[in-house]
């Protein structure tokens, strides 16, 4: 994917800030206003809103983009919202809207996602893709590939997290790995974090957003809103533009590098140390599966079954154990054992259905 350099505009940070949804022309007005524009520099509102069951408010429709419109014009911002369909995307290009988005709903559908496309055929404005709701990459790298055939340049990401039918603190679980391997693959594509989404409420906010900015994040979308108490849609994770400009404030941003001496020798020093325990970790896991190879060969002389859940259960059980009081995470150690677990049970399988070469 080629270079997108339309976020090299910006000296800081992109942030993307406003209401859920566009209630009233006074309302925008009064975010818009007291938003510091030091720090914000794009203005967001939910036109259309698309929601999880009938009978919610779906958004006031086509009249808000002229509330949208009179905020660019008023106060010199640029003006955002998110278009579900082909119709939505014409009238966002009608109102000159200069950024747009892809909300997760839509990215599911490469259908949708190819109307949209084709409707926003070779414009300049910024096209950003939320993450798709569930934890699939490619699909969210399709919809970027379905705008750029479409000669859309200007394109970026969205990291809204994952919905999980699990539940956890996060409203949608961040999956922060997924956001990191989209970074990998597609370098050149600046990603967005929108941690109200990934929250679903006002207190994990800054955290959220102070991780992205470690991950190098090039900006955030963070919904604000002159009472949020009272917002007609997710109320729960809005904030006011007083409490949005305290939590930029206290935000660090980190750099890519730092060509200090000191830096470089440290970090030169430690990742090498990284590199022989990588080594390491790897020939264990190797005469690991060795080991296991003979189990399995073992079972297969005796007919006994590959899979013992008594065994696993107390592997795993000791694992974890140990694990923690090493001081891992126990949901780490529990992944890992899960991986190494899975790739013995498949070596040992293959063991038994390979043909005996005796015969």
């Amino acid at each position: 994917m080629e270079n997108n350099n339309w976020i090299k505009e910006y000296d800081k940070p992109m942030i993307i800030a406003g209401p859920c949804s566009a209630e009233s022309e006074k309302q925008m007005m009064t975010i818009a206003e007291d938003l510091d524009k030091d720090y914000v520099q794009v203005f967001r509102a939910g036109i259309w809103k698309p929601r999880t069951k009938p009978n919610c408010f779906e958004g006031v429709g086509a009249i808000g983009l002229n509330w949208l419109k009179k905020v660019k014009d008023e106060f010199g911002m640029k003006i955002a919202t998110e278009i579900a369909n082909a119709n939505h995307a014409k009238l966002a290009l009608e109102y000159d809207v200069d950024v747009l988005w892809i909300g997760a709903r839509s990215t599911v559908n490469p259908f949708t996602v190819q109307e949209i496309a084709e409707a926003l055929r070779g414009t300049d404005k910024i096209v950003l893709v939320k993450n798709p709701v569930n934890p699939d990459l490619d699909l969210w790298i399709g919809a970027l590939e379905r705008l750029e055939a479409q000669g859309i340049k200007n394109l970026g990401a969205i990291h809204r997290g994952f919905s999980t039918y699990k539940k956890t603190k996060y409203r949608n679980n961040p999956q922060w790995q997924i956001a990191l391997d989209f970074k990998n693959k597609l370098p050149n594509v600046p990603i967005i974090c929108d941690p109200s989404h990934i929250c679903g409420n006002r207190t994990g906010l800054f955290d959220v957003a102070q991780q992205a900015f470690n991950f190098e994040y090039n900006g955030l979308m963070i919904e604000t809103h002159n009472n949020p108490d009272e917002a007609w849609s997710d109320a729960s994770q809005q904030i006011t533009p007083a409490r949005l400009l305290e939590i930029l404030k206290d935000l660090e941003i980190r750099q890519s590098d730092d060509p200090d001496a000191i830096y470089k020798t440290g970090i030169e020093n430690l990742r090498h140390q990284i590199d022989e325990l990588d080594n390491s970790i790897l020939d264990t896991i190797s005469q690991r599966m060795k080991v296991a190879n003979s189990i399995g060969e073992l079972k297969k002389d005796h007919n006994v079954a590959v899979f013992q859940p008594d065994r696993w259960k107390q592997i795993k059980d000791n694992s974890i154990k140990a694990g923690v009081s090493l001081g891992l995470s126990e949901d780490f150690v529990d992944k890992l054992l899960q991986a190494i677990h899975q790739e013995s049970v498949a070596q040992q399988n293959q063991i038994m259905v390979k043909k005996d070469e005796k015969i």
